[in-house]
């Protein structure tokens, strides 16, 4: 995919023999190894999670749904709290290796309910739709499973790829780590949900379960092998004070008269940091420039600061104009990933109402229909990087900037929508015809066109928001950047669990048995939004302005039109 792997940068190649030094390419199969190991653990529960909900905890279908939703949402939620806990106290390394024991602990809580007759409850009689409840013990150890797995996901999937990028000097390098670590990503998930998955629909789900137990102490295996190689930064601290600081300190000197001099404001003369001319203040939202201003008391006599929520650095107000700036952007990502939170439960109830049989003798698992997106995600970025993105530069003279990338995955979700809405259009008219029966004559790789929309989207805007992201972060901040896109999936998961309920309350669009309801208006009503949010992110991006000018040109390949 890329010739970095087989060229390493010497300076990068190079560390890693170094012995004041460590880093460069030879992390990489410790990194990605955990990577593979963990993914597999999480695509193998979470991915079937709706499935295992009906079948052995007697949920309904549309319940069932919303959980795998707010569970989607957790996941994805909690990668922005190891991140800061990351930047802030413990350092990368120690948060992925706490992470993979919670999650271990966590999928072997579910590997036991799967397993213990008592810790679930009675399965439903045939063709009956009175079921035995669940007891409150019973509920309390698969939520104990599945919060702890949650958690665990969520310590270790991004702060992985921060770590990673660590390892490296130059964009170039980070840039062809980020490519390699999606694809890995996206490869893997597809491995657990085929073979995972189908394991724990035909073999069981404990056997599924306890393949996923194996592979999460491998994943944590190999990661802490490669201890002795690794380049492991060590937290400076919560950069989220400094932060506060800055907000705190302009409203205390709300009315300062702004100062033209520069000399009048604090600088440490601690180094130029990335993106930022020492000595300088931006002129956009210049009210927060008083934050930096100095006055009588604000410093010592050995030029250190008195009172920390009085004053700020020239550096802490750029990076916080930073975060303003790029906030816009972040937004308009949360609207693009709440159609995909609902087609992703959506699909699976879609897939349980249609003929899954792949051929005469091989029936394909609800769970796996997603997988085709993961595929198409995978090939798309090996395409994306070989192909388009040399054309385009030779074409243009340039790469394509991330904010491109994204543009066009808005694009790409928009059609998806709509192919669902007219592939569910079809579905429900054949139920009908056939008397509203619980599986329709139609078979489920009519839902594989939409999926595959919906990966080459994904290959565009979620790598693009990324490489956005760590690019024009504060440099303190490059772990939570890169958790930044995962808190917008879980914020969308947990927004479309949330378009699931208004839509249940409001229309009759989405019943229990999706065969007697609407759900091709729902896909219409998120075609609707997603060209709304288009022109929202279109306006954003116009209005933006790159802060790191060499990182806007790092393709996917990690080329850099400017690299100095």
């Amino acid at each position: 995919m890329d010739e970095s792997l087989s060229h390493n940068d010497e300076a990068d190649a190079s560390s890693s023999h170094s012995g004041s030094r460590r880093g460069g390419w030879i992390t990489f199969p410790f990194i990605t190894g955990a990577l593979v190991g963990l993914t597999l653990t999480a695509g193998g529960w979470l991915s079937n999670l709706i499935v295992f909900l009906i079948e052995e905890f007697n949920v309904k279908s549309i319940d069932a749904a919303q959980i795998a939703n707010v569970v989607n949402g957790s996941s994805s939620f909690f990668p922005i709290i190891g991140a800061i806990v990351a930047d802030s106290l413990f350092g990368s390394f120690s948060v992925i290796s706490i992470s993979s024991c919670i999650s271990l602990l966590g999928i072997i809580v579910l590997a036991l309910t799967a397993t213990l007759n008592s810790l679930r409850p009675q399965p439903c009689l045939l063709g009956s739709e009175l079921c035995q409840p669940t007891s409150t013990l019973q509920d309390a150890v698969l939520y104990t499973g599945i919060a702890l797995a949650s958690i665990g996901l969520g310590g270790t999937r991004y702060t992985l790829a921060t770590m990673g990028a660590n390892q490296f000097d130059k964009p170039k390098n980070q840039a062809s780590f980020f490519n390699w670590y999606f694809f890995t990503l996206y490869s893997t998930t597809v491995v657990a949900l085929t073979v995972i998955v189908y394991i724990e629909d035909n073999a069981g789900w404990r056997w599924g379960f306890g393949l996923c137990v194996l592979t999460n102490i491998i994943g944590l295996a190999v990661f802490l092998y490669g201890t002795r190689f690794y380049n492991i930064d060590k937290p400076q601290g919560s950069p989220f004070v400094g932060l506060a600081r800055v907000a705190v300190a302009a409203f205390r000197k709300r009315k300062l008269q702004l100062s033209s001099l520069s000399k009048d404001y604090y600088d440490r003369h601690d180094g130029v940091k990335e993106g930022i001319v020492t000595g300088t203040l931006s002129t956009s939202f210049r009210f927060l420039n008083r934050a930096a201003q100095k006055i009588e008391g604000d410093i010592r006599s050995d030029g250190s600061i008195a009172k920390p929520w009085r004053l700020s650095t020239m550096q802490q107000v750029e990076d916080f104009k930073t975060i303003i700036r790029i906030l816009p952007l972040w937004s308009t990502s949360i609207f693009l990933c709440i159609p995909l939170g609902v087609q992703s439960s959506m699909i699976v109830l879609q897939a349980l109402s249609m003929d899954r049989h792949i051929g005469p003798h091989f029936k394909m698992p609800s769970g796996s229909v997603i997988v085709i997106v993961l595929l198409s995600t995978a090939i798309s970025l090996t395409l994306i990087d070989r192909f388009l993105c040399p054309v385009w530069q030779k074409l243009t003279g340039r790469s394509p900037t991330p904010l491109q990338r994204i543009g066009l995955g808005h694009v790409l979700n928009v059609l998806s929508m709509a192919l669902s809405a007219l592939v569910e259009s079809k579905r429900l008219k054949l139920a009908k015809a056939n008397h509203l029966q619980p599986v329709v004559p139609m078979l489920a790789l009519w839902l594989f066109p939409q999926l595959v929309l919906a990966g080459i989207g994904e290959a565009f805007h979620f790598p693009g928001q990324v490489a956005l992201y760590y690019q024009e972060f504060p440099v303190s901040l490059r772990s939570t950047s890169t958790a930044m896109i995962s808190l917008v999936i879980g914020i969308a998961f947990y927004l479309s669990t949330g378009v699931i309920n208004l839509v249940q309350r409001v229309t009759g669009w989405l019943p229990n048995d999706i065969n007697n309801g609407k759900l091709d208006n729902v896909y219409w009503m998120l075609v609707v939004v997603g060209v709304l949010n288009f022109g929202y992110y279109l306006v954003c991006a116009k209005l933006y302005k790159y802060q790191n000018v060499k990182g806007a040109d790092v393709n996917y390949s990690g080329s850099a039109d400017n690299e100095k």
